[in-house]
């Protein structure tokens, strides 16, 4: 691309390539009817709240038809929008007012499984074995002398086998929870099936796609299907065990030839529809997801998960730079979404600590100092947006939000808890409905309370107490993303010589350099003039721990 501020206007096809993309968790973000689940009316009356943070898109996590088994990734009709958050004509009204406020849509799109309410699974189970309905899912007889044993010792991402038995003998493949059987997407007619689903809602307006379990679709169904033995519980982790494209359900090379399809799809549209591709693969595999000529995009996790080790995040960074650029890609960076920790809590947890074992302490053990946490937040948003590339926010993290990690147990909505008998609390801690004011029952998220309690606390982090309010992390936020967009120059970065040890310091071009000390102990603040910074500078020509400076 040519090394000048990118249009990001509805005219340029490429929009998306240094965008700011806001992701939306619906059911916690505003609830206009006061039946304590966000919906769409409520989001479409707050988006001017995007629109004054300086994003340039929002991302919709799943709104349609659920019974919330997996917080709404079991879908029950893909083209329809749940009766508890609203209607078709409230999505399009939604997509209408974005547009007017300049932002894009994306949504996301949930193609590894269905909901076992979906009608083609109720049909499936009526049908029976050797049906063509079956065909549409992936089901086996089982092993043993009564078929009483799963047909292979696949593992669930949620815990436990991922196969189920119907009543009459068969079992049908979950790799996620049992309410969500995987398509066998060697079936046509599911094929067909998404391609009519990604017009439907392209030719309602919307801008993209996020692919939810983009790596999970194609699968090796011949027979006899293949165990995994000792591989089967290490999830995800497997693949760097196995020849690439060999896993019998993970990241298949023939997975590629679905997202071409797709592409053609999305490049009859004007401008053509972007895509973002969620597979948690090594790097040079999530490189292949992101080709022009398949989904454009693929999220970054290996950033997500780094530590706050300046040595680690550089190799990191310089990885998916080189990883993306391979694929014709912009990279992408993200520090929080609805499966993870907050970054606020996650980035001061002590290296090598479990994130699932501290969410069953309540967020004890170790303790986490709130403020320590927020600075160390900031920097690394400040970090985020100055990298080349897109960079998605998750709703919350621009109010310095907290993980709750001490919901108790009767409240807990994730699946994970129960299918996994109460060995992992999940992600319900990152899911909490977000505070708007200072008082009322759930903080102006509605006029109720929410469905997920929020603690005391939020009070203070409400965008009442932090919108106008000098150094509040709101405020950094939208100051951060009106100078990004004034700054933004090419999509390369280049790194400074013989910068301190625990310093990420690296210039985007001759008028912005980003500055990030990772260490422990004061450095030498560089020459040039301080733009933003994410805490005050004490002053004296030194950079504070923990803290990102943009300098021109």
């Amino acid at each position: 691309m040519a090394d000048r501020p990118p249009d990001l206007s509805s005219r340029n096809p490429d929009w998306w390539r240094q965008a700011v993309i806001y992701q939306v968790y619906p059911r916690s973000f505003a609830d206009a009817d006061g039946d304590g689940l966000g919906d769409l009316r409520g989001l479409t009356e707050r988006l001017t709240h995007l629109a004054a943070l300086g994003v340039d898109a929002l991302w919709l996590s799943p709104f349609y038809p659920s019974e919330l088994a997996d917080g709404g990734y079991d879908v029950i009709d893909p083209r329809g929008v749940d009766e508890r958050l609203g209607t078709l004509d409230d999505f399009g009204a939604l997509v209408a007012e974005a547009h007017r406020l300049g932002l894009k849509v994306v949504v996301d799109l949930v193609p590894n499984h269905t909901s076992h309410l979906h009608p083609w699974f109720q049909e499936a189970l009526r049908a029976g074995p050797g049906s063509a309905a079956r065909e549409r899912y992936v089901f086996r007889a089982g092993r043993g002398a009564r078929g009483e044993l799963p047909p292979t010792d696949w593992q669930s991402v949620f815990g436990g086998s991922a196969w189920r038995r119907v009543p009459d003998g068969e079992w049908y493949l979950h790799l996620f929870a049992p309410e969500q059987p995987d398509l066998n997407w060697d079936n046509e007619e599911v094929r067909a099936d998404f391609r009519t689903t990604l017009r439907f809602w392209s030719d309602r307006g919307v801008d993209g796609f996020r692919v939810d379990v983009a790596h999970g679709l194609a699968k090796d169904l011949t027979e006899p299907l293949r165990d995994l033995g000792a591989l089967g519980t290490a999830g995800e982790a497997a693949l760097r065990h196995l020849p690439p494209g060999s896993h019998p359900y993970w990241d298949r090379d023939e997975v590629h030839e679905i997202y071409r399809d797709w592409r053609k799809i999305f490049d009859a549209y004007r401008p053509p529809r972007m895509a973002v591709a969620e597979a948690w693969v090594p790097g040079e595999r999530r490189a292949l997801y992101a080709r022009p000529d398949e989904l454009g995009q693929a999220f970054n996790f290996e950033y997500l998960e780094a530590g706050w080790d300046a040595e680690e995040l550089r190799e990191v960074i310089a990885d998916a730079l080189v990883t993306a650029g391979a694929a014709e890609a912009p990279a992408t960076w993200v520090l929080s979404n609805h499966d993870v920790v907050r970054h606020a809590s996650r980035l001061v947890l002590p290296p090598g600590t479990d994130p699932d074992a501290w969410l069953l302490t309540h967020g004890t053990a170790p303790a986490v100092d709130p403020a320590a946490g927020l600075r160390r937040a900031r920097a690394a948003t400040l970090l985020m947006l100055a990298l080349p590339g897109s960079a998605y926010l998750y709703q919350g993290e621009e109010l310095g939000l907290p993980e709750v990690a001490d919901l108790p147990a009767e409240v807990l909505q994730d699946p994970i808890w129960e299918q996994t008998g109460h060995t992992r609390k999940g992600r319900d801690g990152c899911r909490v409905p977000l505070p708007w004011t200072t008082t009322g029952p759930s903080y102006g998220f509605g006029p109720g309370a929410g469905w997920l309690p929020q603690p005391p606390s939020f009070a203070a982090y409400a965008v009442e107490a932090q919108a106008g309010v000098e150094g509040s992390t709101l405020e950094l936020y939208r100051s951060a993303l009106r100078l990004r967009r004034k700054l933004l120059d090419g999509e390369t970065l280049t790194w400074t010589p013989d910068a301190p040890a625990g310093v990420l310091d690296f210039s985007r071009s001759a008028t912005w350099r980003s500055v990030t000390n990772l260490g422990t102990e004061p450095v030498p603040l560089p020459p040039g003039e301080v733009r933003l910074s994410s805490t005050p500078l004490p002053g004296g020509g030194v950079l504070p721990p923990d803290t990102t400076v943009w300098l021109a």
